[in-house]
């Protein structure tokens, strides 16, 4: 979604587009579906107007007051020029990937195509004692969308697995668990999977997204450690959160015949829900970091995350922090940190490669309980990103407006599937907010970071009034941030390598088959 058409291009903006992506893009066509092309022609061409009020520095010369217009020709033309503008595990966090597994060097890897299902046999069938045989350590960080989340320990290093139980059967709940009102997770279909694993493949190049090992199914009953890292993981987040019920049924109920895919990622580090921000170098880093990233999913795959809260950002110290010098230029890229956002589960992003691709994107209209709940902060967000989409400007409608599904908007019934990079920008705001909240350093650090963001945050809050102009997507926020001087062109330049290494499966399963070197690797990797 682009806000205006621009006849120049500024010195941060051409910087962004100019550097290497992965893959190649293609100049971008119109969409073949008519419906989808209708709404993102509404929602893509914005009526640029003189700004009301004079500010300090203007996020971009072509974002205004957002005001749609009917206006195919240049709704077209945007769609000529290459995007510069345009967000899971849940916390304790990831979502989700994908991976080829056939015996094959990795020149044919590449060539395999994804439709190769994840009840393909050529995926290793392990038990949970093979996963997590005795000596290895494991424990339960998440719950994502579609999977639960753990982390594997062991000599050969650490993993996290995301578990998806496919359809296969399972021990009814017993009485006390029904009195209890647990809520089973419905087993999910191999398009629901595959979708967010195509994503994952789509982003495998872009830093900032879980780095992808391996993948295969596990079958049977659970292992004592399995149960037991459950059982904490339910009674610890009973205390943080007394009225939320237990999604996941408890590994006592697995059966001979219950059936997962265990995708298995690189460790990204913790859910930033449970990371101490004590530093102003934190607060910069974290959100640019996360712009970056989505910046250039946008650019790459023309991608939404859709579900980026705070236990589907995950943050590593990776190398000791540097003290910023007064008078130096800049204030991103002191913290040692990096991040990871996890969890695909929502999100949209289609193969710019392809001419007329149909993209993937989670119906959200499938479940409006998303959009009616109050019972989290972030909640507050789907119900901006679904008002965005029915009205074209950033007014929230509440709750109870929320209900009847593919209800009409700007043209026509909500399609999930249309482009609106906006929706990052939402997201970006929610991050800003929640590290001013949970910031644990000194209150002079949060008001100097508050200070030196004051012009940003005019445009990116969503509760703006609508005579002020807005971000479009998270690369404007990130050209915003280049052209303020807080982010230097070579540190833009040196993130398209990613600091997190790949990595080779920790997980060997009890035949020995890995210790001859058959097991099934991929060369690339992939996101979650």
């Amino acid at each position: 979604m682009k806000y205006g058409k621009r006849s120049t291009r500024t010195k941060a903006e051409r910087m962004f587009t100019e550097l290497p992506q992965s893959p190649v893009r293609k100049p971008l066509v119109a969409e073949a579906d008519v419906t989808v092309d209708s709404i993102t022609e509404k929602l893509s061409v914005v009526q640029i107007e003189d700004e009301p009020k004079p500010l300090r520095r203007s996020p971009r010369k072509s974002i205004k007051c957002i005001q749609i217009i009917d206006d195919a020709t240049d709704s077209s033309d945007n769609l000529e020029e290459p995007s510069v503008s345009d967000p899971g595990t849940s916390t304790e966090d990831y979502r989700d990937t994908g991976s080829p597994s056939s015996e094959l060097d990795a020149d044919e890897e590449e060539d395999q195509s994804f439709e190769d299902s994840i009840g393909d046999n050529s995926l290793r069938i392990l038990t949970w004692d093979d996963v997590c045989p005795p000596g290895d350590r494991i424990e339960k960080i998440a719950e994502a969308s579609y999977a639960e989340v753990y982390r594997v320990t062991n000599e050969r290093g650490t993993s996290v697995i995301k578990v998806i139980r496919l359809p296969s059967p399972i021990k009814p709940q017993t009485k006390a668990q029904v009195r209890s009102k647990l809520v089973d997770e419905e087993p999910h279909s191999e398009e629901d999977v595959n979708g967010e694993l195509q994503i994952s493949e789509w982003l495998a190049d872009v830093p900032g997204f879980v780095v992808y090992k391996e993948r295969y199914v596990v079958l049977g009953k659970t292992s004592r450690a399995l149960l037991e890292t459950h059982q904490v993981f339910q009674r610890r987040m009973k205390r943080k959160d007394p009225g939320r019920a237990q999604f996941y049924p408890s590994p006592s109920r697995y059966l001979d015949d219950t059936k997962f895919l265990v995708v298995e990622l690189g460790d990204a580090g913790v859910a930033l829900e449970d990371w101490k921000l004590t530093n102003q170098s934190h607060l910069w880093d974290i959100f640019f970091l996360e712009a970056i990233a989505l910046a250039r999913a946008e650019e790459i795959a023309m991608f939404e995350h859709r579900d980026l809260h705070e236990g589907n950002l995950c943050i590593k110290q990776l190398r000791p922090p540097t003290e910023r010098k007064a008078g130096s230029k800049g204030y991103f890229g002191y913290s040692g940190l990096d991040i990871t956002i996890l969890d695909y589960g929502l999100s949209r992003a289609e193969d710019l490669s392809i001419d007329f691709a149909k993209p993937i994107a989670y119906d959200l209209e499938r479940d409006l309980s998303l959009f009616t709940s109050t019972h989290a902060p972030q909640c507050k967000v789907y119900r901006q990103m679904r008002s965005f989409l029915l009205r074209a400007d950033r007014k929230c409608l509440p709750p109870e407006a929320h209900k009847t599904p593919y209800t009409k908007g700007v043209d026509g019934p909500l399609c999930w599937e249309a482009y609106v990079p906006y929706t990052n920008v939402l997201w970006l705001a929610y991050l800003y907010e929640y590290l001013l909240d949970h910031f644990e350093g000194d209150s002079k650090d949060v008001a100097s970071f508050e200070v030196h963001t004051e012009d940003m945050w005019t445009y990116l809050n969503p509760d703006a009034d609508d005579s002020v102009p807005c971000f479009g997507s998270a690369a404007d926020i990130v050209c915003f941030a280049v052209e303020a001087g807080w982010i230097r062109e070579e540190q833009l330049v040196g993130s398209s390598v990613s600091m997190l290494e790949r990595g080779d499966s920790i997980i060997v399963s009890r035949d020995g088959a890995d210790a001859d070197g058959s097991r099934r690797r991929s060369s690339r990797h992939f996101n979650a």
